[in-house]
């Protein structure tokens, strides 16, 4: 290695802004009146992959096209969520632009979305197994394939629960390895011991949780206290992780992909085109499914952002004047604002719907929750076609101990070899309290980057500036 180069962790810490460093986030305060504070226009939309992909490579998802954490596969007719092939990012990665000037630079990619079969040296990224039985088991996939045995055998297995979930963020009063963040933290710190790579990016979710679940800030404007501990949390495993990449010799720069906000209405696209008769639905075993291909018109929810889907085109502008007319609903794109905001891409809607700012998208389209299909009260995020906040929630009809009993029966049925559902979520979206994905009025609750002292940045950039910017400092140092 070039002795001159200096290695470089980037920190994800989802969901933070300038609004949330203060008394409660010493560390995090520390480190930036340390060095710089930048506040980021944020990606559109402001979802996790887009967001990542547009840090990644510098580009808008015109052209990578990465549009949302999902989309519809025209040529496949189904709606797909959450998938991993680092393929489907266009344009050149952060880590092979780095290589190209310095070709012993090496990377590891720890939780960053999009992490399976990418160019960077090492990896480790959520992977359940779906053996035939019907099992889902919690796992995680890592490159090399080494990694994956070594590292649950020094650390346990990765605690998937409170990845995603309703124990998802959940600490235990000793803040173990239970708590994905802390897992994720200790992962990093186990491949920067093992093989010292050039770049480390190490992703954070947990301040992302209880924010959809309770909000962010109360009427008055302050934050609001349910969510302080949360903030203690990720501010002492930041503080852990900066003492350690400092006795590493290792610089640490922060961002985080969007910032939430308080909402309290949700908005049933897909009901109001089955209204219009647009959206079809099929019966299966008594339950109702989405039948995309068949749609004349029909929505891909993802938080505060839709991709609305026409597949017949005699429908567009009744379509839109739905839509314009929808409380809830700010904007609508059509092609010529799609350019605009750099999001026109073959993936995109037709027209894409962005949400006012306390508003956000559901995926629903049934009327009657009898027939709402199986999976909807379940966590899975890849058979749902939108994104579901309220996975993030249990049934509030049962009870402490009824849920308690409830998950204990499901789990010894699996045990015992027995096919159940663990059919725990509600479908009342009015729970959800904090969302993203469109442009937050104030800059207070845009995401934000944090860089040590020789890094000078702009008080405001785009994201797309922001990735340029990551480029040098991973090779300058």
């Amino acid at each position: 290695m070039n002795p001159a180069m200096t290695r470089t962790v980037l920190l994800d810490v989802v969901g933070l802004t300038s609004r949330l460093i203060g008394e409660h986030t010493p560390n995090l305060r520390a480190f930036r009146d340390a060095g710089h504070l930048a506040v980021v226009d944020p990606a559109f939309p402001a979802v996790t992959c887009t967001a990542q992909s547009n840090y990644l490579t510098g580009l808008t998802p015109s052209q990578h096209g990465i549009v949302g954490n999902g989309w519809y596969h025209r040529e496949l007719s189904e709606v797909q969520f959450w998938k991993q092939s680092n393929r489907l990012v266009t344009g050149e990665k952060l880590w092979e632009f780095a290589r190209r000037q310095r070709p012993d630079f090496t990377c590891a990619k720890v939780f960053w979305w999009y992490n399976m079969y990418s160019t960077a040296d090492y990896s480790i990224t959520p992977r359940p197994l779906y053996p035939a039985d019907g099992r889902k088991v919690f796992d995680v996939h890592a490159w090399p394939y080494s990694i994956r045995t070594e590292i649950k055998r020094d650390l346990g297995e990765f605690p998937f629960a409170g990845f995603w979930g309703p124990g998802a963020g959940r600490v235990t009063p000793q803040g173990g390895r239970d708590c994905a963040s802390r897992w994720i933290a200790e992962s990093a710190k186990w491949i920067e011991t093992r093989y010292r790579p050039t770049l480390s990016l190490v992703y954070l979710p947990h301040l992302d949780y209880n924010l959809q679940r309770l909000g962010v800030v109360t009427p008055a404007g302050v934050v609001r206290p349910e969510i302080v501990p949360d903030l203690r949390e990720i501010d002492a495993l930041v503080g852990d992780l900066l003492r350690f990449y400092a006795s590493a010799g290792v610089q640490v720069a922060m961002l985080s992909e969007y910032g939430l906000v308080d909402v309290d209405q949700p908005v049933h696209l897909n009901r109001l085109f089955r209204n219009k008769g647009w959206l079809v639905v099929k019966d299966e075993l008594g339950l109702e499914t989405l039948d995309a291909g068949a749609s004349r018109v029909f929505a891909v929810a993802d938080h505060q952002v839709a991709h609305v889907y026409i597949n017949d085109a005699n429908l567009a502008s009744e379509a839109r004047a739905l839509l314009e007319q929808t409380p809830g609903i700010a904007e609508v794109l059509d092609s010529q604002a799609k350019r605009a905001r750099g999001v026109d891409h073959a993936r995109s809607g037709d027209l894409i719907a962005v949400a006012g700012e306390r508003a956000w998208f559901t995926y629903y389209y049934w009327f009657d929750d009898a027939k709402a299909p199986d999976f909807a009260r379940c966590v899975d995020i890849h058979r749902k076609p939108g994104y579901d906040p309220v996975e993030l929630f249990t049934d509030p009809r049962f009870s402490a101990l009824g849920l308690k009993a409830r998950v204990g029966w499901r789990l010894l049925k699996k045990r015992l070899g027995f096919r159940m559902l663990m059919d725990l979520i509600p479908l009342e979206a009015e729970l959800v309290r904090g969302s993203h994905g469109g442009r937050p009025s104030d800059p207070r609750d845009w995401p934000v980057a944090l860089t040590p002292s020789a890094w000078s940045l702009p008080a405001t950039l785009t994201s797309t500036e922001l990735g340029a910017a990551i480029r040098q400092w991973v090779v300058d140092g």
